[in-house]
């Protein structure tokens, strides 16, 4: 399932819709199987999945499917957001253990996502930073704590420069957020980019008969910057 979800990812990065096509009927075949095996078990079929949705729906949006029981209008996204999340809150009032706000986030995300749903879900009840010009603040506060642990050069304090790097990557992470970027795939964008750029070097290098391994920096940054500059490393490759 999560194999099929990032190749559809992927199709969506390189706008290839003939892959998209695809790959969207892979991931939907995964749903339909995992369906079957549930209904052959006896606990539920598709069609209660896609009814569970439905209600869902119809039920977190009020302000669409039940306007006339509204106490107070919901007529902006701040407050769709804020209601969504009182209504999910109260749908898991009988569950035990209780959930909090943040419970709800699954532990098995990548991190970076995770980050980002948590930082998302703490700005629905305003716990947030005002402006992006903040988080970036905090970004430079974290960078001067990674330097300073960095500088004293104890390595048996790792745990402190883990613990560093883990709040200038949520920062990150909510930065993206308050630009409007989701921060994984702005990552795996960036992967993909250094990957084709990277390639592209060391092609060059090895055109010429030269060897990565034996080059100093300032040359495999010489080639790096050709390989950017270079009208051709700009096309986005397709997939198939």
């Amino acid at each position: 399932m999560l194999e099929e979800t990032y190749e559809v990812l992927e199709a969506i990065d390189q706008a290839d819709h003939q892959a998209l096509r695809e790959e969207l009927g892979d991931f939907l075949f995964e749903a339909v199987f995992l369906a079957q095996l549930e209904s052959e078990a006896g606990h539920f079929a598709i069609a209660d999945s896609v009814q569970a949705i439905a209600d869902k729906l119809v039920r977190r949006h009020p302000h669409v499917f039940a306007r006339e029981t509204l106490d107070a209008p919901i007529d902006t996204a701040g407050k769709v957001k804020v209601r969504w999340e009182e209504i999910k809150a109260q749908e898991r009032g009988g569950d035990a253990p209780p959930k909090t706000l943040l419970g709800g986030v699954p532990a098995a995300l990548p991190a970076l996502l995770r980050a980002y749903q948590i930082g998302s879900r703490a700005a629905s009840v305003n716990f947030d930073w005002l402006a992006a010009p903040d988080v970036v603040e905090k970004i430079q506060e974290e960078v001067d704590e990674i330097r300073e642990v960095a500088a004293a050069g104890d390595a048996a304090d790792r745990s402190r420069i883990e613990e560093e790097v883990g709040d200038l990557l949520f920062a990150i992470a909510n930065l993206s957020r308050k630009l409007g970027v989701e921060p994984e795939t702005a990552l795996r964008k960036a992967n993909d980019k250094f990957t084709r750029r990277f390639t592209a070097m060391e092609d060059q290098i090895g055109a010429s008969g030269r060897r990565m391994r034996d080059m100093k920096l300032q040359e495999l940054e010489a080639e790096w910057q050709t390989v950017k500059e270079s009208s051709s490393e700009r096309v986005r490759p397709q997939k198939g």
